[in-house]
């Protein structure tokens, strides 16, 4: 069973209907039993970072999900915002601690730029680095749905398994270990995003690339 967090932000059905799609069985929850009995969990999210941070407090999810991902090591799924609360820290309306599993910082698009924020509708995505989500997806398959004003800013190239390009070269995609989020939203990409879905769906991290998150 994989397990779509439910904490408030947005997109949870869109999330739901594509892994239903692929015959998934599925479950939208904020519980701790259903989140403990899931297989694999995807947190995504659409909205702010500080009010998504909030709400995870609020719902006492934050000790349940580093439990089940960082202790028990299920493949996890960040999609949009969920990529933007694994960082260290956000500067989005103040400064906000994020969960902290992956290194780096989410800042905003310059607004100096001659680009229209948020950066929003299809772009091209570079693979960085070889990845299980991406398996089956040629360079032209590459390209994915993006609605966000935020990057993150990763001082961890090894962190990240995609680029896309935005005024900046900015991570489209990151992974550690047992954890992947994608910047764009893949239940918005088509076939591409299918795939890269389905792919979540069978992935199985291997023992070595599942260490605990330090």
């Amino acid at each position: 069973m994989i397990a779509i967090i439910d904490y408030g932000m947005g997109n949870v059905r869109s999330v739901r209907d594509a892994m239903d799609s692929l015959g998934e069985d599925v479950v939208i929850t904020a519980r701790r039993d259903e989140i403990a009995s899931a297989d694999r969990l995807i947190l995504p999210g659409v909205g702010a970072f500080g009010d998504a941070i909030a709400n995870l407090d609020a719902r006492g999810l934050k000790p349940i999900l580093s439990d089940e991902v960082l202790v028990k090591r299920k493949p996890f799924l960040g999609i949009c915002l969920g990529l933007q609360l694994l960082a260290e820290s956000s500067s989005e309306h103040g400064l906000h601690r994020g969960l902290g599993w992956i290194d780096g910082t989410v800042v905003r698009f310059d607004a100096g730029s001659q680009l229209k924020i948020p950066h929003m509708g299809w772009n091209d995505v570079r693979k960085a680095s070889g990845h299980p989500l991406l398996d089956g997806l040629t360079d032209v398959q590459l390209c994915f749905y993006f609605v966000h004003s935020y990057h993150l800013v990763s001082p961890r190239p090894d962190h990240v398994v995609a680029t896309c390009d935005y005024g900046i070269r900015f991570p489209a995609m990151v992974a550690r270990d047992n954890i992947a989020a994608t910047q764009f939203h893949p239940e918005k990409s088509q076939d591409s995003g299918v795939r890269l879905l389905k792919n979540f769906a069978r992935w199985q991290p291997s023992n070595s690339a599942r260490q605990a998150v330090a």
